[in-house]
């Protein structure tokens, strides 16, 4: 296996022809790097700093967005931000120019639908204190700068910004770190709630604690004790600077102050590493002196060290990490982003979150891997690997390309939201609903669909597409329904290798409140004036919502009735 490494690592470095991508196949590589015929060439030589990964153009396969700009404490020349459009094979055309036009100087970079129309938008986190940049998308993948009318006029030093619906309003909002003149400096973390067109207000007073953090890159949203709203998760370097805070369901956020202390502390992931149905969580470590930081959910939010369940654990430079099952028996092994020499690492999970290195996996290449995403890159149900390259070494993105097998394991709805009996007629009934795959992302598993079901009594079926919250948080509306109806409803989800999953039944009744006459599931004076403005004999007996006794006259005895329900 030594001399397999050692054959794929040669072309990278001496730039020769991929007939060695061939050989590595042979020798049981299951991730071969094949940058040099998936990526455009010549491959910029830029400071990546992080990826994103989506279907920007609607077409069905998924494209990328490199976030570009050094240097690492202090401003480098600008940076173009790169755009590659997948061809549906995992060929990638460099089409930045025609479609985004954007220079920066961009730390982090994420998809998101912020006004609703079906289409990918897009955030880019920059630091040196400029402003961050918003694009809409017009649904092919072209994207228009929004950023002067609506985005705050709020120049930061970020690192990273997230898309999340953290008010459960239907929007995404958006949630953004900052430093000083750096990110290395000290400042205060920033919340922009959307108006529900793409408009967004800084909200952070009143909702975020108030004070400066320091050392600021990433955060990530994750529901951590199964409430079915977005918590926040922060990375920091330097001692006692990241952060935990808990949602308390309208966007409110507060410390958590009892989660095990890090080890300082780049970059952090959610991903259920047990199957215990809760989001466990890994830090990834800061270079000489610390270690990765792997923690154990218990459902509540509550968390405990177990660290020592990645072995090795070793003192390694490494920056990023994602969670993926890439021998497809259910649960999720781990890959880690390294920087320099030793080639990124991936560990097996033996099913209960114990982590051991595999070597022999994957194209050994000794450069600074920033960041790291997983995903179906070629269409065919595999997922393969992309790393940004920056700080070190040439700087060249790569790709990885997976020969093992394909995903075949269905998205497992973990838990949708248990509506209670309701009066309300005019809805709609809002459901949530919480879903893992295998593979994780700051933006959750990379979907084909997933549709909240449902039927009432003995009706048809009917669906409704749910929208992404954020992280593995989805959204769905069932409309109105009237009195004395019973719900039925359940989630499916497809995954990128189409594979279905469906979750449990659950129900709830549109009950009969005698007096709500306007049906919104309370009776108050809008009822009182629908029933005395039908006072006296009912010209149609068969038809007299106000008759509440059946003596076809609305008289005293129904208005008793509904003083009787009133609130």
């Amino acid at each position: 296996m030594l001399r397999s490494t050692y054959l794929v690592a040669v072309p990278v470095v001496l730039g020769l022809y991929p007939w060695f991508c061939a050989s590595a196949q042979v020798e049981g590589l299951q991730f071969v790097e094949e940058t040099s015929t998936h990526f455009p060439l010549p491959n910029p030589t830029e400071y990546t700093n992080q990826l994103t990964i989506g279907d920007i153009d609607g077409d069905g396969d998924l494209d990328i967005i490199f976030a570009n700009g050094g240097n690492f404490s202090s401003q480098g020349p600008i940076q173009t931000q790169r755009v590659y459009i997948n061809n549906g094979s995992g060929v990638f055309t460099d089409e930045s120019a025609a479609r985004l036009n954007f220079s920066g100087w961009c730390r982090g970079v994420e998809l998101g639908d912020i006004d609703n129309d079906g289409d990918l938008d897009l955030i880019f986190a920059q630091d040196f204190n400029k402003l961050p940049h918003l694009f809409t998308n017009d649904g092919a993948g072209f994207f228009t700068d929004v950023t002067a009318t609506q985005l705050p006029d709020i120049t930061l030093s970020s690192s990273r910004a997230q898309f999340g619906d953290v008010d459960n309003d239907g929007d995404l909002d958006i949630y953004i770190t900052s430093g000083s003149t750096n990110r290395f400096g000290c400042g205060q973390y920033r919340l922009y709630l959307n108006d529900g067109a793409g408009f967004f207000t800084d909200e952070t007073v009143g909702r975020l604690p108030l004070g400066n953090v320091c050392n600021n890159m990433d955060c990530i949203f994750g529901d951590i004790d199964g409430d079915f709203d977005l918590d926040v998760k922060t990375a920091s370097t330097g001692s006692n600077n990241s952060r935990l805070y808990r949602n308390d369901g309208t966007g409110v956020f507060s410390l958590v102050t009892d989660i095990p202390p890090d080890s300082s502390c780049y970059s952090y992931d959610f991903g259920d590493i047990n199957g215990d149905g809760d989001l466990d969580l890994l830090g990834i470590n800061a270079g000489a002196g610390t270690t990765e930081l792997l923690l154990d959910n218990d459902g509540t939010g509550a968390f405990t060290n177990i660290s020592g369940q990645i072995s090795p654990n070793s003192s390694l430079d490494d920056n990023d990490s994602k969670f993926f099952d890439y021998d497809n028996d259910g649960d999720l092994d781990l890959i880690i982003a390294r920087l320099g020499s030793g080639g990124e690492r991936i560990y097996n999970n033996d099913g209960n979150g114990n982590f051991t290195q595999v070597s022999g996996l994957i194209t050994v290449i000794g450069d600074s891997s920033l960041d790291i995403m997983v995903a179906d890159l070629t269409g065919n149900g595999k997922l393969d690997i992309v790393t940004a390259q920056g700080e070190s070494g040439n700087f060249e993105n790569r790709i990885y390309i997976n020969n093992g097998p394909a995903d075949t394991i269905p998205p497992n709805i973990v838990r949708t939201e248990q509506l209670k009996d309701t009066g309300d007629t005019v809805g709609p009934y809002v459901v949530r609903t919480v879903i893992y795959d295998q593979v994780t992302s700051d933006r959750g598993f990379f979907d084909h669909g997933v549709t909240l079901n449902y039927s009432v009594g003995a009706g048809p079926a009917r669906e409704v597409p749910m929208t992404w919250s954020g992280n593995s948080l989805w959204r769905g509306e069932i409309p109105g329904q009237p009195q004395g109806g019973t719900i039925t409803y359940f989630v499916t989800a497809l995954d990128s290798a189409d594979n279905l999953g469906a979750g449990k039944d659950l129900f709830f009744t549109v009950v009969v409140i005698l007096g709500d006459l306007d049906g919104d599931g309370v009776v108050g004076v809008k009822d009182l004036l629908i029933l005395l403005g039908s006072w006296g004999p009912c010209a149609d007996c068969n038809n007299c919502p106000a008759d509440f006794d059946g003596d076809c006259t609305v008289g005293v005895k129904d208005l008793l009735i509904l003083l009787g329900n009133w609130g």
